[in-house]
């Protein structure tokens, strides 16, 4: 199986031969897969080196002129290093672009910290009017990253080496999909988190709704999940910095008495950086670190 960040190679190639609206913003990571679109469209693939502020801020030049930029790089170089591009050259000019990050929360372990994002989705979530989309297979990352080079919005579209063994129906993209239907709470998994989610849930009579669309967030899907009942249980399981939805899904469920539990990454740095696996697993994000904490959440 293809990685993500393959499908966006192959992906993006095809679309700049189909469209010329579209140009692709490259800071070296991935410049050798886009060889070939390089030379059949060298005015539309443009690699600004190791200089990720000169990258966003390019690609909101780009924006300027009519152009559909898709500007990709490492999540820590592409939201982190150059936040401020990110919210004067896009927000502030009022321009839109695709963002498409490849490197998750810890996809390269060895690379350190400096290579590591956690953070990304809550930071884009400081700006306004972002769309943040996170898919868990290859197929559902196609599907996204053609819709979005296919609109005007301000789309964050974050890749990873972490994905579900099979894709899921997305519909449009926009709204939670149920998947499980149980009547002990509902718990959210986002993009990759679903497998070991299902794995977790496994005997328990949870609703769990699967989310690859994050912001906006799916509040509407959210209250209907809970049907007419008086009370509401939700974990949120996000494969970036703990609780960054929880803030959301209060304000979802507000006027019912409800509780949320936001799973994801610790703050903490860990720095004995092992293998991808074995981040999920100090995280509490493997299946039974995800048991022990959903149940105790559930069950107290």
């Amino acid at each position: 199986m293809d990685t993500m960040r393959d499908r966006f190679i192959s992906t993006a190639s095809q679309l700049l031969d189909d469209d010329p609206r579209l140009a692709v913003v490259l800071a070296e990571i991935s410049r050798d897969g886009f060889d070939r679109a390089a030379r059949a469209h060298p005015d539309r693939v443009i690699n600004v080196g190791i200089r990720e502020q000169l990258l966003v801020g390019a690609g909101a030049g780009m924006a300027l002129t009519g152009m559909r930029p898709l500007i990709h790089t490492f999540a820590s170089f592409l939201v982190e290093r150059p936040f401020e591009q990110v919210k004067l050259d896009f927000g502030h000019q009022g321009v839109s672009g695709v963002l498409v990050s490849a490197g998750g929360s810890y996809d390269w372990p060895a690379g350190g910290a400096t290579h590591m994002a956690p953070g990304d989705v809550a930071l884009i979530d400081t700006l306004d009017g972002w769309t943040v989309q996170v898919p868990g297979h290859p197929d559902e990352a196609e599907f996204l990253l053609r819709q979005a080079a296919a609109g005007e919005d301000k789309v964050y579209l974050r890749l990873s080496l972490q994905q579900n063994e099979h894709p899921r129906p997305i519909g449009g993209g926009t709204g939670f999909t149920p998947v499980r239907e149980g009547g002990d709470g509902v718990v959210v998994a986002v993009g990759p988190m679903l497998d070991n989610v299902l794995a977790a849930t496994e005997g328990r009579d949870v609703t769990v709704l699967y989310a690859t669309t994050v912001r906006p967030f799916d509040a509407a899907g959210l209250r209907r999940a809970f049907g007419g009942r008086d009370t509401a249980d939700v974990v949120i399981v996000e494969p970036y910095l703990a609780g960054t939805s929880t803030g959301a899904a209060n304000d979802a469920l507000a006027g019912l008495p409800h509780r949320v539990l936001g799973l994801g990454v610790g703050k903490a740095e860990l720095r004995r950086y092992g293998q991808m696996d074995e981040h999920l697993a100090a995280h509490g994000l493997d299946p039974r670190g995800l048991r022990e904490r959903i149940s105790g959440f559930l069950d107290g």
